[in-house]
């Protein structure tokens, strides 16, 4: 049974509107899809604080719900802007949530990971993942009055922004099939990326590494295995 993914949405953002997603979760069914992956970043920004929701996290999460109640599973891998959710109100709407995902689609083994963090040559970005993310920038999060909590917490996201444009436009491959080398000489034979908003692929060892288009170009709906041609 193949595998839907959907990487890089960014609903609120450049991905608009959450109704056309919305429309295509709830046209899946068990008898085509065996599960649904989400690469990150799903939405322009998500924090796993309930007093923030927006309304294209209330649709979504209601149409993810409607999903597993069809009993196809849902695993979120967390991206660059998505913030806290481990552990969170909105785990309840996956049967998955962390830094990444295995899996096995059609006899294939697949490794799923965000991406944002493999680029170790970025150390100004990588400082501000670390800020923005360690247990006292949560703890911060949860105390301040809700307008000071957005204020730090869409500033933190346009500084990840800035200091991420030029490793995201300049895709670097050699890192990342460097990575990849490493990881899939754990067991896997796929290596699956988001983050870089634009499709690639390449060969890294015994396997192969593929950065999927963001869903914000395609609008549409990846499936694990690959169809032929």
């Amino acid at each position: 049974m193949p595998v839907a993914v959907i990487a890089d949405a960014h609903l609120g953002g450049p991905g608009g509107r959450p109704e056309p997603l919305v429309e295509q979760i709830d046209s899946l069914e068990p008898e085509g899809c065996d599960r649904l992956l989400l690469l990150g970043d799903l939405f322009h920004v998500w924090v796993g604080i309930r007093r923030f929701e927006s309304p294209e996290v209330a649709a979504v999460t209601a149409a993810l719900e409607r999903l597993r109640g069809r009993g196809i599973p849902v695993d979120y891998v967390e991206g660059n802007r998505d913030f806290y959710l481990e552990g969170s109100y909105y785990e309840r709407f996956f049967d998955s949530v962390g830094t990444e995902v295995s899996f096995t689609a059609g006899g294939r083994r697949y490794l799923a990971v965000h991406g944002d963090g493999l680029n170790d040559r970025d150390y100004f970005y990588r400082f501000w993942r670390f800020l923005s993310k360690n247990r006292l920038s949560k703890a911060g999060t949860f105390l301040l009055p809700t307008f000071l909590a957005s204020g730090v917490i869409y500033g933190t996201e346009r500084e990840l922004a800035k200091t991420n444009f030029k490793h995201k436009a300049e895709v670097p491959q050699e890192v990342i099939v460097e990575y990849a080398r490493r990881r899939l000489a754990e067991g896997y034979d796929e290596l699956l990326l988001g983050h870089f908003h634009d499709a690639h692929r390449w060969v890294a060892g015994n396997g192969v590494v593929r950065v999927l288009d963001a869903w914000f170009n395609t609008r549409r709906l990846e499936w694990l295995p690959e169809s032929p041609g």
